[in-house]
């Protein structure tokens, strides 16, 4: 087997990564699970206590066969096995949902996996939480260039820091709020308190997702997300993925510390997630997978096609099974989807709501401008085609078809549209001119 090594640059003295695949690979199920073996026999686990942090499920991940590899070279060693959910304000996994995420028989988990113990991240309750540390407001404005000055309390799931070891193991997509998902963002916010929460993404926001969102290297989130990583006193190690969407194929795998490890896979991401057109176009209609039950979740099928519609398109979220805009955070239904100068120029009316829902309000509205003669006005037009009454989604300032009238081969038959599949996790973008050959229309983007 051959394992290269990747150095990120952007971590002083970090240890290098190991990798194997890369763009365009499928890796067998037994070069993963060796590579996994090998490299956790090389580090100190024996008669430690671990703490696992995997993903919910709304990321593809062939999370059985990552865990099972994990559990295989670990038990026996370690003095304690624990799986944490990284939810970060996402609704709970029940028995039934768990045991199909994690790959054993509703009930059956000691069968499966003997001396594993598996929780939710319970967001919800305080005593989940433990804090570790601040980010004053001063490195805060430091870190995002002026954007925020703002004290961070950096709390987390205790059971992070009543491990000697947290693991996270998950995938790495191109994401909206912080260039790429995956390393120590399964810490914040995946398991962490609402502070950084709320802070991170309103920073992103604040950038705005079409910016941000596929951005290689350290953005000013990631680089607030690493500062807060720094204080958790558990030791921090990644397997970070890099999966087919929609399958339970790997590209590739990376081990190490999170920052080189999630460096390593998150280029391979950007080579194997990302989609160019050569010219915009006036509509999406973006095909939302099961995986995502309301549109807090379902949003991804937005963010990642605003790059490629044209200035006064449309993007229409395709998902008749969804019933909610979000089951976890209903307040989102009052404050609506706005652009992001709404809120800003607005801001003594806004700023004591919570700056996750205000962000996530802006990621899905996307581009625009608000003034007071004008009002707002938006780059795009976002429409659902969904199971959600009209009346509550046109007064959260969207649009409404019934999805009944959706005829997806007319749509695909149409110039004009494209037509995106399992939607949410491939990013779609222009190719550069420079780059260009012609203008050959959305379907035949790379």
């Amino acid at each position: 087997m051959t394992t290269r090594l990747t150095q990120n640059s952007d971590t002083s003295g970090a240890r290098s990564a190991a990798l194997i695949g890369g763009p365009g690979e499928v890796l067998a199920e037994e070069r993963l699970a060796r590579f996994v073996r090998e490299r956790l026999a090389g580090e100190d686990l024996d008669g430690r206590s671990v703490c696992l942090v995997v993903p919910d499920a709304t990321r593809s991940c062939p999370l059985p066969l990552l865990l099972s590899s994990v559990h295989a070279a670990l038990e026996g060693r370690v003095s304690r096995l624990t799986v944490l959910i990284a939810l970060g304000t996402h609704a709970p996994m029940g028995e039934r949902e768990l045991a199909a995420h994690l790959g054993y028989p509703e009930g059956g988990l000691d069968r499966v996996y003997p001396g594993m113990t598996v929780i939710n991240h319970r967001w919800w309750e305080p005593d989940t939480f433990v804090s570790v540390g601040t980010v004053p407001a001063s490195r805060v404005a430091e870190l995002s260039g002026g954007l925020l000055r703002r004290r961070v309390d950096v709390r987390l799931n205790r059971a992070v820091v009543e491990h000697d070891v947290a693991l996270v193991v998950g995938p790495v997509f191109p994401h909206e709020v912080v260039g790429f998902s995956g390393g120590n963002k399964y810490f914040f916010p995946g398991v962490a308190g609402a502070e950084i929460i709320d802070v991170s993404h309103w920073l992103g926001a604040l950038i705005t997702s079409s910016e941000i969102i596929g951005t290689l290297g350290v953005t000013p989130v990631r680089a607030l997300i690493d500062e807060a990583a720094a204080m958790v006193p558990s030791r921090r190690l990644a397997l970070c993925v890099v999966a087919a969407s929609g399958s339970g194929a790997l590209h590739a795998a990376a081990f190490g510390i999170p920052e080189s490890a999630w460096a390593a896979a998150a280029e391979v991401s950007a080579e194997t997630h990302v989609r160019h057109l050569d010219a915009p176009v006036r509509r999406v209609l973006s095909l939302i997978p099961a995986k995502y039950d309301d549109i807090w979740t379902a949003a991804k099928g937005f963010y990642k096609l605003e790059p490629v519609v044209a200035d006064g398109g449309e993007v229409i979220l395709y998902a008749p099974h969804i019933r909610r805009i979000s089951e976890m955070h209903p307040e989102i239904e009052q404050v609506g989807y706005h652009c992001r100068d709404y809120f800003t120029r607005q801001w003594d009316r806004f700023k004591d709501l919570h700056w996750g829902v205000l962000a996530h309000s802006t990621h899905l509205r996307g581009a625009g401008t608000y003034d007071e003669e004008h009002g707002e006005r938006c780059r795009v037009t976002v429409t659902l085609a969904t199971g959600i009454p009209e009346d509550v989604v046109r007064a959260a300032n969207l649009g409404h078809l019934d999805p009944a009238e959706v005829d997806v081969e007319a749509f695909a038959a149409d110039p004009d549209t494209l037509v995106v599949p399992e939607a949410g996790e491939v990013l779609y973008r222009l190719r550069p001119p420079a780059q260009g050959g012609g203008r050959p229309g959305p379907g035949r983007g790379r």
